[in-house]
């Protein structure tokens, strides 16, 4: 059988309502006749199982085999002579590409009228697929070649209380991490020390933003904290850092640089940095072509879940065009929710929360089965909406117990061949593009708000706003390792650039818009799927509705 076997058997098992382990798909794939071995293997499994183990295959192979190789029956099931597997649509034909009927494939990124993708921005995918390219070609999907890491998951690891001594060991931990970087560009003093210095000194400080707010005269005051104390330092209007200071967010931490006032009650300041990612940073990359489908916002639930152009997509993931997408990484909204929004319940296409989360796993086995998955939770998911989000309780996880998909938490770093990707839903997006100019944060340009965040090397910088902040013994909202590709969701837009050699993802959804999205001016990026090359980090979006 050709090498898209294994995903097609995966497809049929799914359609008889089973999951499998990869190694029974492995064994169904390499049997005599697998069309015969499904349906053995299915007829073995208990009656209260749900996911066809090897163990069952191997109990069902010799039976298919040998029935296939009787002279009293066929050798050939009518299924297979069809070319396809039960629940397989068009046989081993790739789905046509619909990349070509959207803005996006001008070249733009389909976030602005008047912007276009900078110069080293991922391409988007205009050709048709090859129909003549063989299943047998020189692409492998070998899972002993695969490569998959998570780091900074803290589900189940959750200790704040909610008491204040919380929140204090969440912002010296932030402080400590993030002031080390800054300590390499400036020569730091505590608050404390600053205070006791004669005036006219040169003075720089790394503190948290504790205030920023502007005088009668047009210039800005700034006051910041370290574990010592505070410290004020004014930014004159004529220092030409008006742009650095528009950048500012409660919360954050920054290095001051300048003068102390005559009397040494005040810092003048005379340059800013932000922790910022390195201008020098080299991205790491895969040994082989392999890539990975980045996608966000499912929204199964929704009565305007897109349905028809998941199938269009999982679909193309059967083909053989797709085959070197073997990565699927999922940031978050898995399902629409229950009580997210006011009178949500009216645009409810299942209003119970179980039932959606059935549902996408249902729509999950629609991907090919040897796929590694990674999620993690979003805001309409069925978790804590403090930040860091756990991923998932038990109940919620065996639902979505699908292709051994792995459930992380939110934020989460995933090591992917090579690539170091940083997986965040995305909520204090929606802070960054309230606060900061259009310029440099807004809807129609994701990605420009998701730099901001790289240069704050903080998912979530400003505390007690619309993003709630869960207090633990660390801070796992921090940037600490620069990540070589930054990957979010949650506001329905597309868009994508590269800041510091870091390219920024959002990755739109999969729902249209809704009446409550009409009411807030949100109009979706929906039915978009970034596939990344792992091994040059080149993406191309694809289009499925």
């Amino acid at each position: 059988m050709p090498l898209e076997s294994n995903a097609r058997i995966a497809k049929a098992l799914a359609e008889r309502g089973y999951n499998a382990e990869r190694e029974a798909v492995t064994l169904l794939a390499s049997s005599t006749d697998p069309a015969a071995a499904v349906a053995a293997a299915v007829d073995r499994a208990p009656d209260d199982a749900l996911r066809i183990t090897a163990d069952h295959v191997r109990e069902a192979i010799a039976d298919a085999d040998g029935a296939a190789a009787s002279p009293d029956e066929p050798g050939q099931s009518p299924v297979e002579t069809e070319g396809s597997l039960p629940g397989e649509v068009g046989g081993s034909e790739p789905v046509p590409d619909t990349a070509t009927a959207d803005p996006i494939a001008s070249g733009a990124t389909n976030v602005s009228s008047t912007d276009t993708s900078p110069p080293d921005a991922p391409s988007t995918d205009t050709s048709p697929p090859d129909a003549d390219r063989s299943p047998d070609a020189d692409r492998s999907r070998d899972p002993d070649l695969r490569e998959l890491e998570v780091g900074n998951d803290m589900t189940g690891r959750s200790t704040g209380t909610g008491e204040y001594a919380d929140f204090v060991t969440t912002f010296r931990d932030r402080y400590e991490r993030l002031s080390k970087i800054l300590r390499g560009r400036v020569n730091h003093r505590p608050a404390e020390a600053i205070a006791n210095m004669p005036g006219g000194s040169d003075a720089a400080m790394i503190g948290l933003v504790n205030d920023v707010r502007s005088t009668k005269s047009g210039h800005w005051l700034i006051e910041l904290e370290d574990t010592t104390g505070t410290f004020p330092a004014l930014v004159m209007k004529d220092k030409g850092l008006a742009d650095v200071v528009d950048e500012i967010l409660l919360d954050e931490c920054v290095a001051v640089e300048g003068t102390l006032a005559d009397d040494a009650g005040i810092l003048f300041a005379d340059s800013l940095h932000f922790p910022d990612v390195p201008r020098t940073h080299r991205p790491g990359g895969a040994d082989r072509h392999v890539q990975a489908a980045l996608i966000s916002d499912v929204h199964v639930g929704s009565d305007e879940f897109m349905a028809d152009a998941w199938h269009s997509f999982t679909d193309w993931l059967h083909t053989p065009e797709a085959d070197p997408v073997e990565y699927l990484l999922l940031a978050g909204d898995m399902v629409e929710g229950v009580g997210v929004y006011p009178n949500q319940d009216e645009e409810l296409d299942i209003v119970d929360i179980y039932e959606q989360y059935e549902a996408f796993a249902e729509h999950l086995k629609e991907v090919p089965a040897d796929t590694e998955v990674v999620m993690i939770p979003g805001n309409h998911d069925a978790v804590r909406l403090a930040e860091p989000q756990p991923g998932f309780d038990d109940e919620i996880r065996s639902i979505m117990d699908v292709h051994d998909a792995r459930i992380v938490s939110n934020p989460a770093t995933v090591s992917v061949e090579g690539v170091e990707v940083l997986m965040y839903h995305g909520v204090s997006l929606d802070e960054v593009i309230a606060e900061l100019p259009e310029e440099k944060a807004s809807y129609d340009e994701p990605h420009k708000a998701m730099y901001q965040l790289l240069k704050k090397r903080h998912v979530a910088p400003q505390f007690g706003g619309h993003t709630r902040v869960a207090p633990e013994d660390r801070d796992y909202l921090v940037i600490e390792d620069v990540p070589d590709v930054f990957h979010t969701g949650h506001v329905h837009k597309l868009g994508w650039g590269k800041y510091h050699n870091v390219l920024a993802v959002n990755s739109g959804c999969w729902q249209a818009q809704t009446d409550f999205q009409k009411s807030v001016n949100i109009d979706p990026d929906a039915g978009y799927a970034p596939i990344l090359d792992l091994d040059t980090l080149d993406m191309t979006v694809r289009k499925f509705s």
